[in-house]
C-alpha cells in the first residue's frame, strides 16, 4: 500500500528500530483484550480490530527521510508499529537527544511507564522500597528509586539471571523467598498472581502497593484476608495511558515522553535489550517472542538492508 504524501505537518520516517513490548503484544496475540478495554486499548497508529491479527504496537524509532526542513534527518521516537517506513503528523514525534543512544531509544515507552509509576507512588527520601518483577518496567522503576536518597531498593525476581542485570543497574536483587519484608512502598510487574500476593506480603503497616502489571481478561486472587485491612493498606493501580492527577495541571503526554527520553541517556541501560530480530523474520518468530515463557526483556526489531 502506497504511503500517503508529506506536507508541512507531516513527516515520512524511515524504521531503525521498533521493539516489541511483550505483556501487551502477548495478550493481543493470544485475543486476551477484553471486549471492555478495545477502545482504551487501541495503541495511537493501531490498524485492524482487536484480536489478533492486526497492526499492532508502539515502539517505534527512526530517522525522518520527509517533511519540514527542521525535522530532515533527525532521529525520532514515535508510538507505531513495526514497518518499515510509515507517514504520521509531526506532532506525534519525539526528537531523540544527541546524547541518547539510537540503540536505547527504544526503552523510552517502557520510561515513560516507570516515570508515571513513579509519579503515582510519590517515593520519600529513606524509604524502603521492593520492586515485585524484574522485566524491563520493573528494572526501571528500580533504577530511578535507587536514585532518590537514601532510599534501600530491592528488586525481587523468580529468574535468578536477573541477579546480573540489576547488579550492573545497581541496584540489589534476591528471590521472593528471600526478599525483604516491612516495606514503605511496593511496585508490582509481574503481571502474575503470585508476584501481586508477594508484592502484598511485604507491605509493612499503612504502605502503599502499586500495581502496573495488566491481566487482560485473567483474573487474579489477592489475599485482602489476612493482615491486608489490619495492616491498612493501599492497593493502587497505575496505567500509562493517564497523568496522575497530581501532575495534569502542569504536564502533558509531550513533556512526560520528553523527559522518558532525556532519561534514556544513561548506556548502563542497554543491558535491558537482551535480543535482536530482523524485520524480515518477524511474522515467523512473532509468536515465539511474545510468549509469556520468553525470557528476554526488550527484544528490538532492526530494520537494516
Amino acid at each position: 500500500m502506497p504511503l500517503p504524501s508529506c506536507d508541512d505537518h507531516h513527516v515520512m520516517i524511515k524504521t531503525i528500530y521498533s521493539a516489541i513490548s511483550r505483556g501487551t503484544e502477548s495478550l493481543v496475540y493470544s485475543g486476551s483484550v477484553p471486549i471492555s478495554e478495545y477502545e482504551r486499548m487501541r495503541a495511537p497508529f493501531q490498524e485492524g480490530d482487536f484480536n489478533f491479527p492486526l497492526k499492532y504496537g508502539y515502539i517505534n524509532v527512526g530517522i525522518v527521510e520527509q517533511g519540514p526542513a527542521p525535522l530532515l534527518g533527525e532521529r525520532v521516537f514515535c508510538l507505531f508499529p513495526h514497518q518499515t517506513r510509515y507517514v504520521v503528523p509531526t506532532s506525534a514525534v519525539t526528537v531523540i537527544p544527541a546524547c541518547v543512544p539510537t540503540e536505547q531509544a527504544v526503552l523510552c515507552a517502557n520510561m515513560e511507564t516507570a516515570v508515571n509509576a513513579l509519579w503515582d507512588a510519590g517515593p520519600s527520601i529513606g524509604e524502603r522500597i521492593s520492586v515485585v518483577g524484574g522485566g524491563v518496567v520493573g528494572c526501571l522503576i528500580a533504577w530511578l528509586a535507587a536514585q532518590i536518597p537514601g532510599c534501600d531498593v530491592e528488586l525481587i525476581d523468580i529468574n535468578p539471571d536477573r541477579e546480573a542485570i540489576a547488579s550492573q543497574l545497581g541496584v540489589h536483587f534476591t528471590l521472593p523467598t528471600m526478599a525483604s519484608r516491612e516495606r514503605d512502598l511496593v511496585f508490582h510487574a509481574s503481571a502474575t498472581e503470585a508476584g501481586i500476593q508477594t508484592a502484598i506480603g511485604l507491605a509493612a503497616i499503612e504502605a502503599t502497593v502499586v500495581e502496573l502489571s495488566w491481566y487482560g481478561n485473567q483474573s487474579v486472587s489477592l489475599p485482602l484476608g489476612s493482615a491486608f485491612h489490619s495492616k491498612r493498606l493501599t492497593l493502587k493501580s497505575s496505567q500509562v495511558g493517564r497523568l496522575p492527577a497530581s501532575h495534569q495541571s502542569r504536564w502533558n503526554f509531550n513533556r512526560r515522553l520528553t523527559l522518558a527520553m532525556s532519561l534514556l541517556q544513561d548506556t548502563t541501560l542497554a543491558v535491558l535489550i537482551s535480543g535482536e530480530s530482523h524485520f524480515r523474520d518477524l511474522p515467523g518468530a512473532y509468536g515465539a517472542l511474545v510468549s509469556q515463557d520468553h525470557k528476554a526483556l526488550c527484544h528490538r526489531i532492526r530494520y537494516d538492508d
